[in-house]
């Protein structure tokens, strides 16, 4: 099992290893000596540091309050989400699974071991709760899996309590500075102990802003890889929008393949671009079954008490409920699997040695505004094939069909900002506002499908279907106004497209 703590910390450089006095700093009243902790740490991570080039600390440490295993992801600046498990000799399985997508079949080993004597201080409000507690930290430093010795500083740390006011931070920073005292360059002990012991493993040079089309494009597609790689934890531990972030990453480099076949060669993306497909759909089960669930229960909550009748919200939560958990456990299957795992080689694979083509040498201008250009004309061509159909089922799945395309426009148009700046830009946000509307007549057609089937089974067992008609009445006037919008949110649309 683990647990989660969300840690709010700074670190501060100091020579002399004496602790400033803090009492009066903000609403700090009091300072209690705690004593003195040994802490044990041994810090793991692949041969070429891969957790490391990503932010991301594991652990192994005794002594102290919290002794076990260690993960920690970072989510703001001094701000860490802490994932905890019980201390055992190999790593849980638990923590492995969340850094699968990092270290695939790599090995996790020893990378450093950090000793430190914790000189403990609580800082006390008037009432004497917990505001925040400041230590001095003497670490010896080993490094473990390369030449590189050993190395001692010392440090403090000021880690605020749970559900104390973050101000508190401000002012004991405030107060250490008038004494002297300099916040940390390094962002964890860790990564100041592989400094100290010979670095990390070397990273490739920074490369220069993006100067062609092919350096934007490939820009991009990096920022997307890395985001898959970054909400695959949060899909696993089922945190908010992640498995919804994770598709539209997805989206975006299977847009970016498709839109600049004339960058990138479409022989050797288009393997890749297939396979995010099949991701996109694995993780849409979940997604779209949780939209489908929020937007029927904000509707039956919408709804007059006289018109709802038989055990509606029951069945609905009952059905939201367990399509959820079927979903989920095929999810985390999915993202352990070989395929996804390959999926993400093939990735790296592709952008260590991107298969460009002649004009991504171009200056992007000319290649990224033609490129725009033809996915509005394609899209213009969607949109009126659509509007010419009578309303139907027809005309729902040639609606569907330009959100698709719609969605590839935006993301086309994203992908071109650094490039070609506000007019992108526009483009990005028009299709946005075309995706949203077609989106909402989308999920209108599944609301409706969903409310058939429910009434289907509620009759079947003797319920009143009622309800359920009434919701479908009015997804069915969401559609219509979604429809008698269309033509002009598609004019704003299509004047943003180069011309």
């Amino acid at each position: 099992m683990t647990d989660v703590k969300r840690e709010i910390e700074r670190k501060y450089e100091v020579a002399g290893g004496e602790l400033p006095e803090l009492a009066g700093a903000g609403g700090v009243a009091d300072v209690a000596d705690r004593g003195v902790v040994e802490l044990d740490a041994v810090y793991y991570d692949t041969a070429d540091e891969r957790l490391g080039a990503a932010s991301l600390t594991l652990r192994r440490r005794t002594g102290g309050s919290d002794a076990g295993w260690h993960l920690k992801f970072p989510v703001a600046p001094g701000v860490r989400d802490e994932i905890r498990a019980p201390l055992s000799d190999t790593v849980p399985e638990e923590i492995t699974a969340l850094v699968r997508a990092r270290v695939r079949g790599a090995e996790l080993v020893p990378v450093v071991r950090l000793r430190t004597a914790r000189d403990v201080r609580h800082l006390l409000d008037a009432g004497g709760a917990l505001l925040a507690e400041a230590s001095v930290d003497t670490v010896t430093a080993e490094r473990l899996n390369r030449a590189g010795g050993t190395t001692r500083w010392t440090e403090i740390e000021v880690e605020l309590a749970d559900g104390a006011d973050p101000a508190v931070l401000d002012a004991v920073e405030e107060r250490l500075a008038e004494a002297g005292v300099r916040p940390s360059k390094a962002s964890s002990k860790a990564a100041e102990a592989l400094r100290r012991t010979g670095g990390s493993r070397p990273r490739p040079a920074r490369a220069a802003g993006p100067v062609t089309a092919g350096d934007h494009v490939l820009a991009y597609l990096r920022e997307q890889r890395e985001a898959i790689l970054a909400r695959d934890p949060g899909v696993r531990r089922d945190l908010p929008d992640s498995v919804h972030q994770m598709r539209v990453a997805t989206r975006r480099l299977r847009s970016a393949f498709r839109g600049y076949g004339s960058v990138l060669d479409r022989d050797a993306t288009d393997p890749v671009a297939a396979e995010l497909k099949w991701l996109a759909r694995e993780l849409g089960l979940d997604r779209d079954q949780e939209v489908l669930a929020d937007r029927l229960t904000s509707a039956l909550d919408a709804l007059p008490p006289g018109l709802v009748t038989g055990p509606v919200r029951e069945r609905l939560a009952s059905w939201a409920t367990a399509r959820h958990g079927s979903t989920r456990a095929h999810l985390i299957g999915v993202l352990d699997s070989a395929r996804q795992l390959a999926l993400l080689d093939s990735l790296d694979t592709l952008l260590a040695d991107p298969p460009l083509r002649k004009k991504a040498a171009r200056k992007p201008d000319r290649v990224l505004t033609r490129a725009l250009r033809k996915e509005g004309a394609t899209l213009s061509r969607l949109v009126t094939a659509a509007l010419e159909l009578p309303p139907g089922e027809e005309r729902d799945h040639a609606l569907h069909e330009a959100r698709k395309r719609a969605k590839r426009a935006r993301y086309a148009a994203e992908a071109a900002v650094p490039a070609l700046g506000g007019s992108a830009g526009a483009l990005a946000r028009a299709a946005k506002k075309l995706t949203s509307l077609l989106g909402e007549h989308q999920d209108s057609v599944l609301a409706r499908q969903t409310l058939r089937e429910l009434a289907a089974v509620a009759h079947a067992s003797g319920e009143s279907t009622f309800t359920y008609g009434v919701l479908h009445e009015r997804e069915e006037q969401a559609a219509r106004r979604a429809e008698a919008e269309l033509p002009a949110r598609w004019e704003k649309a299509r004047s943003a497209f180069p011309h």
